[in-house]
C-alpha cells in the first residue's frame, strides 16, 4: 500500500498545474511578480507565472504562490491566499465567476482581465489542450480524495495529520514514514559531499594512471634488454660457427713448447699439417 502511494505521487505531483488561455484572444493569464497585476501574454508552458492550479475553490499561481483575488468592485489581481481580498471562484461551462456573487464573469479585455456580466468567448477559459478549466477543477477534486497535499510537504500539523490518516486509510506511523520519504531540505550538504567524492575519485584515477604508465615503461625496457641480449647471443653463436676450431692434445702442446722456445727473433717458421715445425730459411 505504501509503495502504491509513492508511485502515484511521482506520477501525479506535476499534473495539477495548467495554463489559463482565453478562448477569444488565445492569450494566457499571467501573474506579475512585482505588483500582483494580471496580464494576458503569449502562452508559455515554461513560465511558472502562467501556471495555475485549483486549491479548493481558489486559483493559485505557481510563480507568485498567490491566489486570484478580487480587490474592490471590479479590480482583479493576485494576493496572498490568506488575505482579505481572497476570492473563491465558481466554474461552470468554462466560465469563472466569484463564488456567491452576481458581479459577472472573468473576461479578457485590452488591459488584462475584468468582471463583466456578458458571457461569450471572452469569458471562457481553457488550458493549452482546449480543455475547460472546470474539468481541471473536477480532476483536482478527484485527485485530492486520494492524494492530499500533505504528502508533498513535511509541514503538517497534528490535527491535519489525523485527518489525513483517516482519508488515506493508513496509520500515523506509516504516514510519518511517507512524509519523511518526501521531505524537502537544503541539498547543499549533499552537493558538497558529491563534489568532494568526485575530486577524490579524480585524484585516484590520476594516481592509477601514473602507476600504469610507469609499469608499462618498465615492462618495455625489460623486453628491450632481453631482445638486445638475445640478438647479441645469436650473433656470437653465428661467428663461432664460422671460425674453425683446432684442437690439440696435451702431448702435442708439450712437444711444440720446446720448439717455440728455441726460436730466435726474426726467424720465420712454418708449421706443417702433421704438426712439425721447421724454419723457412736454414742457416748456410
Amino acid at each position: 500500500m505504501k509503495f502504491f502511494w509513492m508511485i502515484a505521487f511521482f506520477l501525479l505531483q506535476d499534473t495539477e498545474a495548467f495554463l489559463m488561455k482565453n478562448a477569444k484572444v488565445k492569450l494566457c493569464l499571467q501573474a506579475s511578480p512585482m505588483n500582483g497585476d494580471l496580464l494576458l501574454e503569449d502562452c508559455n508552458p515554461e513560465s511558472d507565472f502562467q501556471d495555475w492550479s485549483w486549491q479548493g475553490d481558489s486559483l493559485m499561481n505557481h510563480g507568485t504562490q498567490s491566489c486570484l483575488s478580487m480587490v474592490g468592485a471590479n479590480r482583479l489581481q493576485t494576493s496572498l491566499c490568506s488575505s482579505v481580498g481572497y476570492t473563491r471562484w465558481d466554474c461552470s461551462n468554462s466560465l469563472l465567476s466569484p463564488l456567491g456573487s452576481s458581479q459577472g464573469y472573468l473576461v479578457a479585455n485590452r488591459k488584462g482581465v475584468a468582471l463583466n456580466s456578458m458571457g461569450g468567448l471572452k469569458a471562457q477559459w481553457q488550458d493549452v489542450a482546449d480543455r475547460s478549466v472546470c474539468e481541471e477543477k473536477a480532476a483536482k477534486a478527484e485527485q485530492d480524495r486520494y492524494f492530499p497535499a500533505a504528502l508533498a510537504s513535511t509541514h503538517v500539523y497534528g490535527h491535519t495529520a489525523g485527518n489525513m490518516t483517516l482519508a488515506l486509510g493508513i496509520g500515523q506511523e506509516e504516514l510519518e514514514e511517507l512524509l519523511w520519504f518526501f521531505r524537502r531540505e537544503d541539498p547543499s550538504t549533499w552537493n558538497y559531499s558529491v563534489l568532494a567524492l568526485s575530486f577524490v575519485a579524480f585524484i585516484l584515477g590520476l594516481l592509477l594512471l601514473a602507476i600504469n604508465i610507469v609499469r608499462n615503461r618498465k615492462r618495455k625496457i625489460h623486453m628491450y634488454r632481453e631482445a638486445v641480449q638475445t640478438t647479441q647471443q645469436a650473433e656470437l653463436e653465428a661467428k663461432q660457427a664460422l671460425m674453425p676450431v683446432q684442437e690439440y692434445s696435451p702431448a702435442e702442446l708439450q712437444k711444440q713448447e720446446p720448439v717455440l722456445q728455441d726460436q730466435r727473433s726474426g726467424e720465420v717458421v712454418v708449421q706443417w699439417k702433421d704438426g712439425t715445425v721447421t724454419s723457412l730459411y736454414t742457416e748456410i
